[in-house]
């Protein structure tokens, strides 16, 4: 489900600052696989729980997880297309939010109309993203009261700010007979602190990386980095959410899409100031302390950031 307006809802929650420890090893497993075929919305669902809060319960049917293609490689078969059905329900508070950011808020002026949805997701592992090509609003009395089924919808990278995250984790550690998506989201030390710095006058830089985003990509690193800048009073300045792509062996760097946060102007795209350049990091610099934190992760998780690797 793509909820539209959920990541600019997402990022302001997101906000405050995180408290992160030093990551743990997370190995990689063996797959093997029988290929499997896609699924219509299943008669008889078995959904299973995933996560709640004020708002939404998000289940998914681990039975409607079917991976619709794979490549061979030296280990065997390995996914690049997963399908799965999930299942959201909603408070009042909740349906009042999805109709609004679907546009339905006049066909559906009563936010009680809306009791729950499924949708049927299609997934890439090795790029994280999520298609929705079908979705179903229903009301209590399980009516279909809305539906849009659309095979060429945008696909979505997964970050922490995506409403798909949970499904995303469920489906594909169901898909690779896994747990290490799921984990990897609800761990406590998912945020890796890989740099702080206070300038002369008291301005403090904060700058963790998600984890749970990690891949190598040939020599590159590439994650979703959240930065912090507060003042000498602790009120935070700006926040900047990028995609980075790190060039581990030269110390290069280059952001790739992301959003800036301002006290003034609230969140604002920065993909059009990407120019796509990478940037040395200098050894001198106090910055490259960065650099040698994410040599570090890489060399002590290797499983994990090749993980669903087709080289």
């Amino acid at each position: 489900m793509d909820k539209r307006m959920y990541q600019l809802i997402g990022l302001s929650l997101l906000a405050g600052s995180f408290i992160v420890t030093n990551p743990q090893p997370v190995q990689a497993v063996q797959i093997d696989f029988a290929q499997q075929t896609a699924t219509e919305n299943p008669a008889k669902e078995q959904w299973y729980w995933l996560a709640s809060d004020d708002n939404y319960s998000k289940y998914f049917d681990p039975e409607s997880v079917v991976v619709t293609r794979t490549v061979e490689t030296a280990r065997g078969k390995i996914p690049t297309e997963v399908q799965v059905w999930t299942k959201t329900s909603y408070s009042y508070g909740g349906a009042q939010e999805t109709l609004a950011a679907y546009g339905l808020s006049d066909k559906f002026p009563d936010p009680a109309q809306l009791s729950f949805s499924t949708a049927q997701l299609v997934i890439k592992p090795q790029y994280r993203t999520v298609q929705c090509v079908a979705e179903h609003f229903y009301n209590a009395a399980g009516e279909v009261i809305w539906s849009e089924a659309n095979t060429a919808a945008k696909e979505r990278e997964i970050n922490s700010q995506q409403f798909n995250e949970a499904f995303y984790a469920a489906a594909v550690d169901q898909a690779f007979h896994q747990n290490k998506e799921m984990e990897r989201v609800k761990a406590k030390n998912r945020w890796l602190t890989v740099f702080d710095s206070t300038s002369p006058d008291g301005i403090y830089t904060h700058t963790k990386v998600d984890t749970s985003t990690m891949r190598m990509q040939g020599n590159n690193l590439v994650f979703w980095q959240w930065q912090e800048v507060k003042d000498s009073n602790g009120q935070v300045m700006e926040i900047k959410f990028l995609k980075m792509a790190v060039n581990l062996p030269q110390a290069t760097e280059k952001a790739i899409a992301g959003k800036y946060w301002t006290p003034k102007e609230g969140w604002k795209s920065l993909d059009a100031a990407i120019d796509g350049q990478y940037r040395m990091v200098s050894r001198a610099s106090e910055e490259y302390r960065y650099i040698i934190e994410l040599r570090n992760y890489v060399e002590n998780h290797s499983a994990w950031v090749h993980r669903y690797s087709l080289d």
